[in-house]
Order: C-alpha cells, then structure tokens, then sequence
C-alpha cells in the first residue's frame, strides 16, 4: 500500500522538469521521500539532482529504499542502472557543485544496502552490479581529483570530507582503477571505505597489494574466490602480516587446505591459521568448498572463540572424525546455514549428521545437501530428521538420485516446514537412461527425458499448490544456483580460462617436442 504522502511525491517526480527546477523549495525531510519515489519511477535525472543537493547528515541506500511507513516495498534489489549511476554522479556533483541551497551536510554515504538478485523489475532491464558499482566509483573519485586539481574551485570544496561505505568486487579488469582511487583516498572528497571486498582472477602478488590498501581493520566480509590461487601457506602469510578485527564472514578459494600432502610443518601451520582465526572474535561465517581436510576440521575450528552461523565445507572429504566434532561442538547449536554437498552422508555417517541437524533445527534457515547420495530408501530418514526444522528457509538437495515418486512424498511433507520459501531439487533419476551413475559428469547432466521431467515438475508443484504454499518456488538449476557476482564477471572468468587452458596446451607441446 502507498500512502498519500508516497502517492504525491510519485506525481511530484513523474514531471521531472518541474521536480528539478522546483528542488529548492523542498523541505528537507521529504528528500528520502522523493528519493524513494524518484527510485521507483526510475526518474534518473530527479535522483541525480536529489543527491547532488543532499541536505541531510547520511544517505543510506538499504534505508531509502527499504520498506517504510509510506512505501511498505523494499526497492533494495533494484540494481537499475539508470537509478544508481545518477545516484553516483549525483554524489559526485554534490561536491562540485558551488551554488547549491543548501549547506552541505553529508557526511556518510552508505551503498551496503544493495542486494544483487537474479529478477530485475526495472523498465530500463539494464542493471547495475556489485563490480560495475565499483568501477564506476572508483572511475569518479579519480576522476574529481583530477578536476580538483586541475579547477578553480572554492575553499570550502577541500574542506568537505565523505566516507562512502561499500562492498568493492575486484578482478584483474578494474584492479588498476581501483588502486588508483585507494591510494589517493586521502585527498579525495568521496572516501571509499571498504566493508566487504571480493577478489576473483587475480595474481596473489595484486591481491596482497590491494587488500592492503582497503584499510582491513575495517573489513567485516572476506571473499577471496575462483582464480586466485591462494594456498595454505599464502593464508598463513595474510593471516600473519594483517590483522581483520571486524571480520564476520570469510570465504576461501577452492583447494586452499590438502591434507592429502601434508608433513608436521603442514600441520603447524593448519594450527597457527586456526589459532589467528580464533583471534577473529566476530568470524560467525565460513566457507571453505573443495579443499581436502580430512580429519582435520576441529584443529582448524576448535580455536574460534564465536558460535558459526554459517558454515560450508561442500567437497572438503570429511570423515567420521570430522562429522562427531561439528555434531558435538559449540558451533552446533547455532548454525544458520550448513553446506555439507559432495559427502556420502547416509553412507558414512548417517546417525553423526542427524545428530548434528538436530542441535541446529531451532535456528537452521538454509541446508544445502547436493550430489550426497540420498536415494529413495534415506527420504523417510530425512523426514524424520528434518521435521524440527521448523525455521528452514531453504532447502538444495541437487544431484541426489532419487525417484520422481519418492520426490512426491518428499515434497508433501515440505510443504508442512512453514518458513520454507525455496527449494532446489534433482532431476528424477528415473528422467535419466537406466544404468546412469551418481555423482553424474557434466556431459550427462542434461542427457535425460525433458518432457518427463516437465511432467514431474507439473505434478510438484500441483503438490504446493493443493498446500496453499504457492509461497514457495522450486526450482533444477543445473549447473546451481544464481551468483550474481559470477554472472556479472563470466565473460573475464571465461577469457581466464581459455588463456589457462591455452597456456597449458602450449606447455604440454613443448615437453612432447622435447620427448620427441
């Protein structure tokens, strides 16, 4: 519902020639308002004149166009292009701009609000990403240095001091840019300050440099992911020479820890990782996908000091050892959100993981249990044991082989979990030709009967709907869920990979010539 406020300020901006020109006669608490609406409309002009005349102390981007009193829809997960670079040009304006009406307030900008999502509802269907936001950032504050320096400009330009709070996406494609716009962040007017930092396709050398430079005591996310090749060694090293005092979530590339090759030096340096990791009091997340810590989980999380609300080791090989630790550690009972894909769960521990999921069913919002061999005979089991999980939000059980039938009486019994909004399930094993084997190859993946699988699908959903749960969306993702960030990058990830795999083919030419 809009309230008449909103409803106004809608007609207000929808004529953007009179809102820009009319701007001046504005009070100063319905700039938010106009914000919103502005927003909605994607009025870019109103919006960059909105910012670029900002009366007020902060600009949080998650509050504006969040749910409010007048407006209950969030707009948070709009990343329309239109609407954020005239939110950034604005900004950039507001500095420059000499004649504004108003006394210049602004003292924190706040773009953490943002929420990148797979749907887009805005009219222009062009959207803006996390590592688009950070180029066109970066590009501005280098960009008004420049100016600055080169301009006549009043005193009082200098004198304005902004820290815009951001999550900052960096690849080899923008790492210059960004470098720049760090590295003269003391004489810029627009401050970036760095919250979350995600690195993918880049030289460890760069990536050391950088993250140097975004100022880590300020760091509360850590996402080192893909093509940047940092091993354990490395990690120690980071671990050693900086410090991440507000750090709450950390994820690590894939094959950072194998134990496979470990001597006693290995399993010091496991220990001193997890030692300073211990020293992070606020680490609650922690992702550590496709490396190999057979047997070694509690040396690594025994020293943290704070209960893991999220924890994913998907791929990691983890044994019995492994399993009794997590069920009967402290991290347990508050587990948000738990990953264990790629394990042979009914197979080898079976009564440790139910165990497990049963000290965090009070608190359990996502279960990601993909290519674990659950077949028909385990879903009674699997009921059972997810009964109590009665805040389960989200549930992915991809690459299980089981029946379109025993996926039927899955699904009737998830339509009972209250919370649960969405759900990601395997293609039938019965779509697939007879003899398939699990875990199955990429070549195979879409070998199966599509219309079959169409039927089943229909008769799924038909189930939530006679449950009145049309609240929940299920969904086979293939190749898996959505990434907004790797979405937004493929093309660089991919042009990564062809060079590597070039590069590979030309190294291996060159030995069998020799050979030869």
């Amino acid at each position: 519902m809009k309230s008449l406020r909103f409803i106004s300020a809608e007609a207000f901006v929808s004529n953007a020639e009179f809102a820009r020109k009319s701007l001046g006669a504005v009070a100063h608490d319905l700039f938010p308002l106009l914000f919103k609406a502005s927003y909605l409309l994607e009025q870019g002009e109103v919006i960059h004149d909105l910012v670029e005349n900002w009366p007020l102390f902060d600009f949080n981007m998650g509050k504006l166009l969040g749910a409010t009193l007048d407006y209950q829809e969030d707009l948070s997960h709009r990343t329309c292009s239109v609407c954020l670079e005239s939110c950034l040009t604005g900004l950039r304006d507001y500095v420059l701009n000499q004649s504004s009406p108003y006394m210049k307030k602004l003292k924190v900008v706040d773009l953490t609000g943002i929420k990148d999502v797979e749907v887009q509802f805005c009219k222009c269907k062009k959207t803006m990403g996390r590592w688009a936001r950070t180029q066109l950032l970066s590009k501005l504050c280098s960009e008004l240095l420049v100016y600055l320096q080169q301009a006549r400009c009043n005193p009082g330009t200098f004198e304005i001091s902004i820290n815009v709070l951001i999550d900052l996406f960096v690849t080899e494609r923008n790492y210059e840019l960004v470098v720049q716009a760090l590295l003269k962040k003391c004489s810029c007017p627009l401050k970036i300050c760095c919250v979350a930092f995600r690195s993918d396709n880049l030289t460890l050398q760069k990536f050391f440099y950088i993250i140097k430079l975004t100022d880590p005591s300020l760091l509360r996310k850590l996402e080192i992911v893909h093509n940047v090749h940092l091993e354990m060694e490395h990690l120690e090293i980071l671990f050693n020479s900086i410090h991440f005092p507000l750090l709450m979530s950390l994820t690590l590339p894939a094959r950072t820890f194998n134990v496979r090759r470990f001597t006693a030096t290995d399993e010091q340096m496991l220990s001193n990782i997890g030692e300073k990791m211990g020293e992070m009091t606020q680490l609650t997340e922690l992702s550590m996908s496709f490396s190999i810590l057979t047997g070694r989980i509690q040396k690594l999380l025994s020293p943290l000091k704070t209960p893991l609300k999220m924890l994913d080791v998907s791929n990691c090989s983890l044994n019995h050892a492994d399993m009794a630790y997590l069920a009967n550690s402290f991290h347990a009972n508050h587990l948000e959100a738990l990953d264990l894909s790629g394990h042979d769960i009914p197979e080898l521990y079976p009564s440790t993981f139910f165990k497990l999921l049963s000290h965090c069913s009070s608190v359990l919002r996502s279960l990601t249990l993909e290519d674990c061999n659950i077949q028909d005979t385990h879903v009674n089991m699997l009921i059972l044991g997810l009964s109590p999980c009665q805040k389960l939000q989200e549930f992915k059980f991809i690459g299980n082989p089981l029946s379109s039938q025993a996926l039927k009486h899955l699904f009737t019994f998830l339509c009972e979990l209250p919370t649960l909004k969405n759900v990601e399930f395997p293609v039938p094993r019965d779509c697939y030709p007879i003899g398939i084997t699990y875990p199955i190859d990429d070549a195979s993946l879409c070998r199966f009967d599509h219309q079959k699988y169409e039927r089943v699908a229909e008769e799924l959903n038909l189930i939530l709907l006679q449950a009145n749960r049309e609240d929940m969306k299920a969904s086979t993702p293939l190749f898996g869920s959505y990434d907004a960030a790797v979405q937004e990058t493929n093309n660089e990830l991919g042009a990564y990979l062809i060079k590597s795999f070039k590069d590979a083919l030309e190294k291996f030419t060159t030995s069998f010539n020799k050979m030869s």
